[in-house]
């Protein structure tokens, strides 16, 4: 049987961390590419992390990134 390929749009934007908890699918804010000066201090801030998806999300992403 042939191997599964991986979605490379998906892995793109979606990181897969392991732990003994279990396992966590971040995401980089949206909207960071272009022109970010004129956004609010808050804002700016709040782009600088990384948000957990949800679970429908995260069984989807982990399903097309079969190796990571």
């Amino acid at each position: 049987m042939p191997k599964m390929k991986t979605h490379k749009g998906t892995a793109k934007r979606f990181m897969v961390k392991k732990s003994k908890k279990g396992t966590k699918v971040l995401k980089r804010t949206d909207g960071q590419d272009h022109f970010n000066s004129r956004e609010s201090g808050k804002t700016k801030r709040n782009k600088r992390t990384d948000n957990v998806v949800s679970l429908p999300l995260q069984k989807t992403v982990v399903k097309a990134l079969p190796y990571s």
